[in-house]
């Protein structure tokens, strides 16, 4: 089957995409960033759907046909699997061309019959930016009525295809500048960069996290964490949310770090323009749940303790990580951590720069990776004893040393790109029962 035809399949979907948003008329909440997309479009759906019929992506499938098929239907993860690019066979332009031939199908049927009372009446969209001109792309197809900014980061994923972070910035800011003078623009208030997307737009703007000027505020955060019968566990993360003079307690079941903070903050002012109170906004929060291989606590071999953030990893995202694992008193702590990868030139510096923190936080380093050689090297200048520094080009190189390697009440955290496959790990160094240590 020829690409050109999936091509072509391709613009009859956004097209239809389009057609839906017209005929429909939800309310689209695009959120982007660096770091935390996906955990903060999942928070918002979580709070929006306690009001209103929602649908948000499926995971992160956030670029190329992501956001036109999140609008067609609620595809399931079965469904998406055939036009994913990280699958273990790489489906066919055959199976391609039949899955979208389905989804036109479904689609025209739906604008020629389709109720508008049957539609979802808000959308909560994950716009991904892999490269310059993916924004410019993506709202051509839908303009976000409210637009979410997460965080860029002084090194940001993806930047080996920008020429420096400002760029990535001004990739971001192009939702904001998508919005409509009627709209919302929510952004976060404790990153430059972001902050001043507020000056691109002439909508409404709200911004939130720690900082005392932030519209909606963080206050008293704390990791949760108790020790019963020798074992870590998370009881979540609380912190308080304040609006106009009023703060509400937040509690996140089985969430650790205050990158989920901000995502709840974010969920927040999406509240608010959903006419929420900070009560109501707090209860819904309380239905979120923390999504897999984003600092997920594990029960772990050995009686240790996993932290699996083995998604995805940029230099602002391991370092909140390892601030999280600072934070949490542990006999021993274990990092088995990786590349980051997708930084160009940054990438050298980025890495050194994880290894000197990760130096003062842990007591076992396991580098996974080439560019994670760095981690190995700052750590053996820092605290730790060379006995206690393992290197490795690849995870399968290192899978055989783990359960040796990890003691009982170690806490481990477990962290690279996606592409470094440190899944592999977990799945090496977790014990079989329950899937987490959430305390229900």
């Amino acid at each position: 089957m020829r690409k050109w035809l999936i091509n072509k399949l391709v613009r009859i979907i956004n097209w239809l995409a389009s057609r839906h948003i017209r005929k429909f008329k939800p309310v689209v909440v695009g959120v982007t960033g660096s770091v935390g997309k996906t955990s903060t479009k999942e928070q918002i759906f979580a709070v929006v759907a306690t009001r209103k019929r929602a649908r948000c992506n499926v995971g992160n499938f956030n670029a190329e046909y992501g956001v036109a098929l999140t609008i067609l239907g609620d595809w399931t993860a079965k469904d998406l699997r055939v036009i994913g690019r990280d699958v273990a066979v790489p489906p066919s332009n055959f199976q391609k061309a039949r899955f979208f031939a389905r989804v036109i199908f479904v689609s025209f049927f739906r604008l020629l019959f389709g109720w508008r009372g049957l539609y979802p009446e808000v959308l909560v969209l994950e716009y991904g930016a892999d490269k310059p001109g993916d924004l410019t792309y993506l709202t051509g197809i839908v303009k976000p009525n409210i637009a979410v900014v997460t965080a860029v980061g002084d090194v940001p994923v993806h930047v080996q295809f920008y020429d420096s972070p400002e760029q990535v910035a001004r990739e971001k800011s192009k939702l904001v500048e998508a919005v409509a003078a009627s709209g919302l623009v929510i952004l976060n208030a404790d990153e430059q960069r972001v902050l001043a997307m507020q000056h691109k737009t002439r909508a409404t703007a709200l911004t939130y996290g720690f900082s005392e000027k932030a519209d909606i505020r963080i206050i008293d955060f704390e990791n949760k964490i108790e020790e019963r019968d020798g074992e870590l566990r998370p009881i979540g993360i609380t912190f308080k949310l304040g609006y106009d003079g009023a703060f509400v307690p937040v509690r996140i079941n089985g969430a650790l770090g205050a990158a989920q903070a901000y995502s709840a903050a974010a969920a927040g002012c999406v509240g608010l323009a959903f006419s929420m109170n900070l009560v109501d906004i707090s209860q819904a929060l309380l239905y979120y749940k923390p999504l897999a291989q984003r600092m997920q606590f594990l029960r772990g071999i050995n009686d240790s303790v996993l932290i699996d953030d083995s998604y995805n990893a940029s230099p602002l995202s391991m370092n909140l990580a390892i601030e999280t694992v600072q934070s949490i008193k542990a006999k021993r702590k274990v990092a088995i951590i990786g590349d980051m990868l997708e930084l160009g030139s940054f990438s050298p510096a980025a890495h050194k720069k994880i290894g000197e923190l990760a130096a003062k936080v842990f007591d076992v380093v396991i580098a996974v990776g080439p560019a994670a050689a760095a981690y190995g090297e700052m750590a053996a200048k820092g605290k730790i004893a060379k006995k206690h520094i393992v290197l490795a080009q690849s995870v399968d190189e290192v899978l055989g040393q783990l359960p040796t390697l990890i003691k009982p009440g170690d806490l481990v955290l477990v962290k690279a790109s996606h592409g470094i496959h440190l899944e592999k790990a977990v799945a090496v160094l977790r014990r079989a029962g329950p899937e987490d240590l959430v305390r229900r």
